[in-house]
């Protein structure tokens, strides 16, 4: 699609029209959003150089090159510590040993374990004697042997036994002791912290012989089997991204490895470095990545019709993207636009404010060299 357009000139000579006054920093925010122009004399003109024409409606799609890191997702994140508290009396585990499910990962000493088992076999046998009780007092009862508060009461222990052994068995199986398998002669004053994943450890937070409250963290643990990639995209970019869409990511170490993944959330927050973050789900498992690791990504963005300009045509000017329209020969307004996906030398763009771009005469190139001339004028 051929425009029309002409080649004039402008620069660095004094100008005059409608520049903007210099402001205090407080007020700079309000100054770069306001609409400003500058208007160039035929000497300025015929120096400048300056290409106008229209912005054109292009396919743009193409790929996304972003920047991310691997991270464990919080449910892959795991905490070891002790229900009841104790002494630590061993353990092998360093920061980066990897582990795996039911692997004992420290044993700890207590006296209160030797009372926890001892009040449970207690409870076993008077739960036994209470069972036989209730039975003598049943067929006393058939036999108008006994009276129903004899019975009643009977009743009423062998239950409250019953909840006793309960309660004590549960605490024991926190602790990792199975009350199915506990006799008196096989009461312990250890137990066994067990890994419940597998994957590796993080950090190690105790040494042995240390006290440790139910509170404390001895270890921390990473599931590595459900390793995510986060992205950092910018908002720009963010049209051309989907759920399900497919991404190719490598490490920054070693460029020359890559693996598959896909986009399974976008962040519906935008961050102080005007980025989004794009959870992406690797397809394969990767014992060789870890948390932390930094990763560049191609993003396969979809293809969509858009207003695109060269990206000569885009300037920067205290962190905000602008073009110029011409609003005659020779004076020309500053646009605040939204810069979106730039494939082949051209920017999509659309105007934070006002009308559609498509329709306007746009300086195209050396635009540069306008912001300049209005900034030397602010001054």
């Amino acid at each position: 699609m051929q425009y029309p357009h002409f080649i004039i000139a402008a620069l660095f000579l004094s100008a005059c029209g409608n520049a903007p006054e210099p402001t205090s920093p407080e007020n700079a925010a309000a100054e770069t959003s306001a609409p400003a122009t500058v208007t160039l004399t035929p000497a300025q003109l015929q120096n400048a150089q300056l290409v106008l024409g229209k912005a054109e409606t292009r396919n743009m799609g193409g790929t996304l090159k972003v920047n991310g890191f691997i991270e464990a997702p919080p449910q892959n994140l795991i905490s070891i510590s002790c229900p009841l508290g104790g002494y630590l009396q061993q353990t092998k585990l360093l920061p980066g040993m990897r582990v795996r499910k039911g692997e004992v990962l420290a044993t700890l000493d207590d006296v209160q374990y030797i009372s926890l088992q001892q009040d449970y076999l207690t409870t076993q046998t008077r739960l036994a004697f209470l069972a036989a009780d209730l039975a003598r007092q049943e067929s006393l009862q058939r036999d108008q042997a006994t009276s129903d508060k004899a019975l009643q009461a009977a009743r009423a222990e062998y239950r409250t036994q019953q909840i006793a052994e309960k309660a004590l068995a549960e605490k024991l199986r926190l602790i990792g002791l199975n009350p199915d398998q506990l006799t008196p002669e096989t009461i312990s004053k250890s137990i066994a912290l067990r890994s419940p994943i597998h994957g590796f450890v993080s950090a190690v937070k105790a040494n042995i012989g240390k006290y440790v409250a139910p509170t404390d963290v001895l270890f921390e643990l990473i599931n590595t089997d459900d390793l995510h990639l986060t992205l950092k995209v910018f908002e720009k970019d963010i049209p051309a991204l989907r759920v399900g869409q497919k991404i190719i990511a490598r490490p920054n170490m070693d460029i020359g490895k890559s693996y598959a993944a896909h986009i399974i959330l976008i962040s519906q927050n935008v961050g102080e470095d005007r980025t989004v973050e794009v959870h992406c789900h690797l397809d394969n498992t990767a014992d060789n990545l870890l948390p932390g690791m930094f990763m560049t990504a191609d993003i396969a963005a979809d293809n969509h019709r858009a207003a695109a300009v060269p990206n000569d045509a885009i300037v920067r000017y205290e962190n905000r993207h602008y073009l110029f329209v011409a609003q005659s020969a020779a004076v020309f307004e500053l646009q605040e636009i939204e810069p979106g996906q730039t494939e082949g030398g051209f920017t999509a763009v659309r105007p934070k404010q006002g009308d559609d771009l498509l329709s306007k005469d746009l300086v195209l190139k050396n635009a540069y060299t306008l912001l300049m001339q209005l900034k030397n004028t602010g001054e």
